[in-house]
């Protein structure tokens, strides 16, 4: 007991401080990804749809899966 009042911080004390350090650190990793996600629209916006060819269509479709 007296060893742990000469160090000011006893161990347990220590490891709470980095504990808590720990988790504030991951609470602000996740309001960075949520603010990073909240910018992002959850729906794409539409496309107009352009009188074409079939095959044109397809590849316009393949090209509009592939780019988002």
């Amino acid at each position: 007991m007296d060893h742990e009042m000469r160090l000011g911080l006893s161990v347990w004390a220590i490891v709470a401080i980095v504990c808590n350090s720990v988790v504030g650190v991951l609470v602000l990793i996740l309001f960075v990804i949520l603010y990073k996600a909240c910018k992002v629209p959850s729906h794409p916006e539409k496309v107009p749809v352009l009188t074409a060819e079939p095959q044109q269509k397809k590849a316009e479709q393949k090209y509009l899966l592939t780019a988002a």
